[in-house]
């Protein structure tokens, strides 16, 4: 996917911003589960190591969990807005809402379908748990 760039974001209201390590080209899912959907979320996910919160942005942070609560669907308590959550396909990564990404750091983005609503068998065909894996060091010549 290329060399990683920081893209910064955040919510609405501003008083949650982060910044994460990510290449300028990224592949976002659109998930139709029943909390993705009713969101309108469409993500990508990266390395947790990869993420950093702003300082003083977690006392306005609130988490909401259903079903096997895995994953934790974390969002602003002043404005609403899921800027980033851990996903349940990958709990060792954060998924970044890419209409949450400031503009100019963002290239290119691929959209692919995540079947939510059929989520185990989607899952076990899908390559979604690589993208929160850090990349491999490059080989040594």
């Amino acid at each position: 996917m290329g060399s990683d760039v920081v893209h910064s974001g955040g919510c609405h209201c501003r008083r949650v911003r982060w910044q994460v390590e990510a290449p300028a080209s990224v592949v976002a899912w659109i998930c139709n589960c029943s909390d993705c959907s009713m969101r309108g979320n469409t993500h990508f996910v990266v390395p947790a190591g990869k993420f950093a919160l702003q300082p003083g942005a977690d006392e306005f942070l609130t988490t909401y969990t259903f079903g096997t609560h895995t994953a934790k669907h974390i969002f602003c308590k002043v404005c609403g807005i899921t800027s980033f959550y851990i996903p349940r396909s990958n709990p060792d990564g954060v998924a970044i809402t890419a209409a949450c990404v400031d503009p100019g750091t963002l290239a290119h983005v691929e959209y692919r379908k995540a079947d939510g609503r059929n989520w185990d068998k989607w899952f076990a065909g899908s390559d979604i748990s690589e993208f929160s894996k850090p990349a491999p060091a490059p080989a040594a010549e």
